[in-house]
């Protein structure tokens, strides 16, 4: 190891050199790595997952109706769960339209929402179309990883046929 007196400012380029690979990256990424000599920053996140429950706290279970915790257990409906920990934002900032509304068809891959972590906006994608049928947390809440974040209903599914 070198006798360098650079580290905290060596490592504080290193962090925000992998910010701007991951803000400008077209796509959710796994993985990011950024080497400069002997230091290096890594950063992975796990399979996004699919969750057929929602996780909810027990404050927010009773605010809940039965007839939306219902929708979110059939097994008819997708599911858009957190890929990660952070703030949950609805649009790009506060003035912006929201990415989407309820009633609104996704397509795969289109983006549905940001969710704010460590100062980096990461892009919510829908992994499947549907429409949305629920929108769970409010703008700004802070959400868990494979926290349900939207409910869709798959595209050709009528909600009168139960």
């Amino acid at each position: 190891m070198t006798d360098d007196h650079t580290g905290q400012s060596g490592l504080g380029e290193l962090c925000r050199r992998a910010g701007e690979i991951l803000s400008t990256a077209p796509g959710p990424l796994k993985r990011v790595r950024v080497q400069a000599g002997d230091m290096s920053v890594e950063v992975e996140w796990p399979e996004a997952v699919v969750v057929s429950a929602p996780a909810v706290q027990a404050d927010q279970a009773v605010a809940e109706t039965p007839a939306a915790v219902g929708l979110r257990e059939s097994p008819d409906v997708i599911v858009i769960a957190a890929p990660l920990v952070g703030t949950f934002y609805r649009a790009v900032s506060p003035e912006s339209r929201a990415f989407v509304e309820v009633g609104d068809t996704v397509e795969q891959g289109q983006q549905v929402a940001i969710i704010e972590a460590m100062k980096l906006m990461n892009a919510v994608q829908a992994d499947r179309p549907g429409r949305v049928v629920e929108v769970l947390p409010k703008n700004g809440d802070p959400v868990e990883y494979g926290e349900p974040l939207f409910v869709l209903e798959p595209c050709g599914l009528q909600s009168s046929q139960k």
